[in-house]
């Protein structure tokens, strides 16, 4: 995948708001280093990606009575069907495929502070449903089979400085388990974990230390910070980020400055953080979720059509499931078969904040999606496919932005980011934080809250409180 055309150093859309520049040029003369870096190793880690049906998957089987698809090893994940019941009027109950793969994984980030500069060691690696290819992952991002070794493949890189954390590798400065997308997988969990060293340790070929800084103008590029790196970047203890990052920060940056006060806990929240705590388990109880395991033959009575080369609804809504054969020469495995899930289009991800008595807030929701461990998470305040509710009636269709935040917004953050490319084929968002400067305030509706950065930052210190998309969003704001 070599990249003959690079975007800006920061990226600009039409409806942006212009802003003043936090790029550096010690911070422009890196990138041009990490350009050259990243194009060598898109050379290296090439990937060959190509369609096959779902019944012809190398090592994996449709299970006889079910139809389930499952590897032959009964190990790495299944596709399963999902029977879905809820208390909405507009589709109470239906049934999906979803991905199962109840085992653990690990996303881990080593960290270091050198010259007062936090960097974060990052590896470049391609994943067969990534969009554009290579893309920047965290130190390790594995699953429990690759750290086992079931797939006979090669060791992975680093791992010691997570599973054997306590072991002098480092101190831990952030870990605990994060949901993945909800709507896709079921209950599904990684342990995003970040230890700082401080010994010099060697690093591989395809590994690279950044700073902070660079992350924060490499995430404004599409497609190229994968969500693995995005969900522990989230994780970043508030504190770590600003003492890293003194200094760095343009002295007319006002929308910086109201976000590094808001992550520092200056001021005083609308709501409690008790009361944050109290509204989501109100959700969690009050809202009807009752999920069951169903053959994935039983997903044709909901109108999906299974055939030998995919999964898909006649509609063209959500998403399909469709079958790939991968070689990769410098991965743990050099081939194999899998199926992946693709969406049917571009999704939207919308953060509002605003500031409330000289405090930067941000708008969440309670979201409830049919695989999430505990029914809801606090997710961004737009998150959806507007082409899958296009037929449905006005109440049955998820809030605008426009109907949330009448008055006029500012653009703080814009760039289409991917999904996680070793599951989703191709999965894309286009993620915004966008500022609301004047309008009435509106009473959000009853699952919409107004919280500030603090705390987010700290409900990320503990499991299942926000969704994969609003931590990817906090990624973002910890580098603006």
């Amino acid at each position: 995948m070599p990249r003959s055309e690079w975007p800006p150093l920061v990226r600009e859309r039409p409806d942006a708001t212009a802003r003043p520049s936090t790029t550096l040029p010690a911070v422009e003369d890196r990138l041009a280093g990490f350009q050259r870096w990243f194009g060598e190793r898109a050379l290296v880690n090439h990937m060959d990606v190509d369609r096959v049906p779902l019944h012809g998957m190398t090592g994996w089987l449709g299970e006889p009575g079910t139809g389930n698809l499952c590897h032959r090893s009964g190990r790495f994940y299944s596709i399963e069907g999902l029977q879905v019941q809820t208390d909405r009027e507009w589709h109470p109950q239906w049934t999906q495929p979803v991905i199962v793969q109840p085992e653990t994984g690990v996303l881990g980030m080593l960290v270091k502070e050198e010259g007062g500069t936090l960097h974060c060691l990052m590896q470049a690696k391609v994943e067969p449903g990534n969009m554009g290819g290579l893309q920047l992952s965290p130190t390790v991002q594995a699953t429990r089979s690759n750290l086992t070794g079931v797939h006979g493949g090669r060791a992975v890189k680093y791992v010691e400085y997570f599973t054997d954390a306590g072991a002098g590798h480092g101190r831990v400065v952030a870990d605990s388990l994060q949901s993945e997308q909800g709507s896709w997988f079921l209950g599904k969990r990684n342990r995003n974990i970040i230890v700082q060293v401080f010994d010099e340790i060697p690093v591989e070929d395809d590994f690279r230390w950044l700073t902070l800084d660079e992350i924060g103008e490499l995430l404004r590029w599409d497609n190229l910070v994968n969500m693995d790196s995005r969900t522990v970047l989230s994780c970043l203890p508030p504190a770590l980020v600003a003492r890293a990052r003194e200094g760095t920060q343009s002295p007319d940056d006002d929308f910086g400055a109201a976000v590094r006060a808001s992550f520092a806990g200056v001021g005083r929240p609308v709501v409690t953080s008790d009361e944050v705590l109290s509204r989501l388990t109100d959700v969690r109880m009050r809202q009807r979720l009752v999920t069951r395991r169903v053959p994935l033959d039983r997903v044709r009575d909901d109108g999906w059509q299974v055939s030998e080369d995919e999964i898909a609804r006649p509609d063209g809504k959500f998403f399909r499931i469709i079958g790939v054969e991968v070689r990769a020469g410098r991965r743990e495995v050099a081939s194999w078969a899998q199926p992946l899930l693709a969406p049917t289009g571009q999704g939207t991800v919308t953060l509002v904040v605003r500031r409330l008595g000289d405090v930067l807030h941000a708008l969440v929701r309670c979201r409830a999606e049919a695989g999430t461990l505990n029914v809801a998470e606090l997710g961004p305040t737009v998150q959806h496919l507007a082409a899958n509710y296009a037929d449905l009636p006005e109440a049955g269709r998820p809030p605008e932005l426009e109907q949330l935040v009448p008055g006029k917004v500012l653009t703080r953050f814009d760039a289409v980011h991917s999904e996680e490319g070793g599951r989703f084929h191709h999965a894309v968002n286009r993620y915004r934080v966008v500022e609301a400067i004047d309008g009435e305030l509106l009473d959000p509706p009853a699952d919409f809250m107004w919280v500030t950065l603090a705390q987010l930052a700290e409900l990320l210190r503990h499991s299942n409180y926000l969704n994969v998309e609003l931590r990817s969003l906090i990624a973002c704001l910890h580098t603006l």
